[in-house]
């Protein structure tokens, strides 16, 4: 039968590329290619490489094989493959670059699509906006396999425990105990639980304690595949001694599975026994889950915990820590005067210290004491030395954070902050220390998105309803809508003064001073010498014109906030009516000795109120050149700082130019602060009081100022009075 012309080209075609062996090349090629990956995944696996060189040897690969064919067929004439040197540089360039292109693209594209944490080499939080490349994992919730209900402390104290000795791998990134307590008993896939932490693997177990046995069964698993990657069971007898060695062989063999290298420092905490008294342990756990509550019930809850674990094992140096923070956070939010608390605090942190020098908890807690007792560079050294020993730890990053506001590094404290958040995503307080950073920065509506998201986590937290309280009232000029939400944190904590008195001083500012009477009576029937109550008690002293009963009350203030800016300036006033300017200056220099320098006083974002203040009592005391040289340093203090907000300078500059005798400028500037929603806090002292403003208080555009205040200060009490008592908590347009 005769050939087709079609069947006699295929045959001339196929019977070409033989000639010219294209075929042949092709073949080899393709082996050789094989051959060359199987050697490159079993040294990738033996040295631990990057998928990435996998990746892109494959990519080149495929790109080269077209390339050897082209380059047979072009120069295979009768078998002979003849190629120049320039050709081979060429194709080889071309080859780079286009494979470069090809996985430049690839990769853009998946981050265009959106991948989940568990596909990313980089993780990323989206509260924090950090990167961190270590490999993540959560922890969740341990499951309660016992019969009994009371064991649940129990469980969640072994859980804490395991997730706290992986946070102590450096290499690793843990997620803090807060944010994974959200998917307790959750019916969210473990990709979605992954997705919403910023993690890639997850592990899960659960605990039975039955008589005197415990068995704790635990799986790593792989969140984007569900595959499991390491899982065991123990069933020891339950002693403390077994437990912390339960947990630590999860937590060394975790670090193994996920390729995280211990140091020598990490391996030795990771067998470290904390304690072998089996009731302290339990008294501990128990004590850190009240101490989290952070209303005053529970942090005095909280302190007969950790006491009672320092009883039972007066060895155990995570309880002296406990009972530390504990005390520092009473004074903080209510329940012991702050004398008592440094000295107690002091001894503590030095016994757990002298137990384990290298407990990043108690260093943390020594950064804590350092800050409390106004030693700034001694809470910085040590917050840095904390996360040295311990870069996972939430709690040390946020406090860290905190003080570096307050020393005016806002841009550093925004950093410590969100690397809290990116640790932690799901704990309602460091979502509320993360929206104070903003408030500083004048980020207001960023603020309340953080601290609506606390309240969506913790409903039953208060601290997240003070502080939109305070975004209404001092960003917003919004008072009337800042105190329902200020009267919502009291219901949530009656025991804390310091917002019982900022909702007295509220109330003055609307000019309803029986209301606000009756929430300083309330704010001194609860502080226990921690200042607040006689702070807002001098304030209505002041008002009432008992100027000797606002005195006392700002003596007893100063004793437990040595540098509160109101008292320190209702005492420089008294001195200032009788020219004692020595006294005057005293109290500054015992508050703010940075100030007085002779060559160089220090004035930052801390001080620069202070400094104002003082440079009065310097110019009222002919020390004119002293005065300006306070006034410029706080003007350069000031700026990059918003108008409004707590952190904001308020009418600081009405107060600057009114004491360098600039009357337009600072007429113009309390405008603009008025325009801008200015009022207060403690808006009427500057009005009546403060004599800083003395050269233009008289002036016809002060009173006009101040007349306009009043109104609306008559027309948002009026709006407070008419607001249904069961109105719901709303986040107003004007808020964002």
């Amino acid at each position: 039968m005769t050939d087709t012309p079609a069947e006699r080209e295929a045959e001339s075609t196929w019977a070409r590329l033989r000639r010219r062996k294209v075929v042949q090349w092709g073949l080899v090629y393709v082996a050789a290619a094989w051959g060359f990956l199987q050697g490159l995944e079993y040294v990738s696996d033996a040295f631990q490489w990057p998928a990435q060189i996998r990746q892109i040897a494959l990519l080149g690969l495929l790109i080269g094989l077209p390339v050897v064919l082209v380059l047979a067929w072009y120069h295979g004439d009768r078998g002979q493959q003849r190629i120049s040197t320039p050709e081979v540089a060429i194709l080889t360039l071309l080859l780079l670059l286009g494979g470069g292109a090809f996985w430049y693209y690839q990769r853009t594209g998946e981050a265009g699509k959106g991948a989940a944490a568990t596909a990313r080499a980089v993780q990323t939080d989206a509260a924090s906006g950090i990167k961190d490349a270590r490999p993540s994992v959560a922890v969740l919730p341990f499951e309660n396999r016992s019969r009994e209900a009371d064991d649940a402390f129990f469980v969640d104290g072994i859980h804490d425990d395991i997730l706290t000795q992986l946070s102590k791998v450096s290499a690793l990134r843990v997620i803090s105990r807060t944010s994974v307590e959200q998917f307790r008993g959750t019916k969210l896939s473990m990709k979605a639980i992954a997705e919403q932490l910023g993690v890639a693997k997850i592990l899960e177990g659960g605990v039975q304690r039955g008589g005197d046995r415990v068995r704790i069964n635990v799986q790593l698993i792989d969140a984007g595949t569900d595959a499991h990657l390491w899982a065991e069971s123990y069933d020891r007898e339950l002693t403390a001694a077994n437990i912390f060695a339960i947990q630590s062989e999860v937590a060394a063999a975790i670090a193994d599975a996920l390729k995280a290298t211990l140091t020598p420092a990490e391996r030795k905490h990771l067998s470290a026994i904390p304690t072998k008294n089996l009731e302290a342990w339990e008294a501990y756990q128990l004590g850190k889950q009240r101490m989290a509550r952070r209303t005053t019930e529970a942090l005095a809850d909280a302190e007969r915990s950790f006491q009672q674990a320092i009883d039972r094992d007066p060895n155990f140096a995570l309880a002296y820590v406990g009972l530390a923070d504990t005390l520092l956070l009473q004074a903080q939010y209510g329940g012991v005067e702050l004398e008592a608390v440094t000295a107690r605090a002091k001894m503590l942190v030095a016994k757990a210290q002298s137990l384990d020098p290298g407990l990043a908890e108690a260093v943390v807690s020594s950064a804590m004491l350092a800050e409390v007792l106004n030693d700034p560079l001694t809470a910085e050294a040590e917050f840095q030395r904390a996360l040295e020993l311990n870069p996972n730890y939430a709690t040390a990053h946020q406090w860290y954070g905190s003080l570096l506001q307050y020393l005016g590094r806002s841009d550093d404290a925004l950093v410590h902050a969100r690397l809290a958040a990116q640790l932690d995503p799901w704990s309602a307080i460091v979502r509320n220390s993360l929206a104070d950073m903003l408030i500083g920065r004048g980020q207001f509506a960023d603020a309340l998105t953080e601290l609506a998201k606390a309240i969506e986590i913790d409903p039953s937290q208060p601290n997240a309803y003070f502080s939109i309280g305070l975004v209404n009232a001092y960003a917003f000029g919004r008072i009337d809508q800042a105190v329902p939400w200020i009267a919502r944190s009291v219901e949530l904590d009656p025991g804390n003064p310091t917002a019982l008195a900022y909702l007295a001083g509220m109330y003055f500012d609307l000019g309803d001073d029986a209301t606000a009477e009756r929430f300083v009576a309330q704010s001194l029937r609860v502080d226990k010498g921690q200042g607040p109550a006689d702070f807002v008690a001098s304030l209505a002293a002041l008002y009432r014109g008992q100027s000797d009963l606002a005195l006392k009350h700002a003596q007893n203030a100063l004793k437990a906030m040595p540098q509160s800016n109101l008292s320190l300036a209702l005492l420089r006033n008294a001195d200032l009516r009788t020219n004692d300017y020595t006294s005057a200056r005293g109290h500054y220099a015992r508050a703010y000795p940075e100030l007085h320098a002779t060559v160089a006083p220090r004035v930052d974002r801390a001080n620069f109120w202070a400094a104002i203040d003082l440079a009065l009592v310097l110019r009222r005391s002919g020390d004119d050149a002293a005065a300006d040289k306070l006034l410029d340093l706080s003007d350069i203090a000031m700026r990059g700082l918003p108008r409004l907000g707590e952190g904001g300078f308020a009418i600081a500059d009405v107060q600057m130019y009114a004491l360098r005798g600039e009357k337009a400028k600072a007429l113009s500037a309390l405008r603009a602060a008025e325009q801008a929603g200015w009022r207060g806090p403690l808006w009427r002292y500057y009005r009546d009081h403060d004599p800083s403003l003395d050269s233009i208080r008289n002036e016809p555009e002060f009173k006009a100022v101040s007349a306009d205040i009043v109104r609306d200060m008559a027309r948002q009490r009026a709006a407070l009075a008419a607001r249904p008592k069961d109105a719901p908590l709303e986040l107003t347009d004007a808020s964002r």
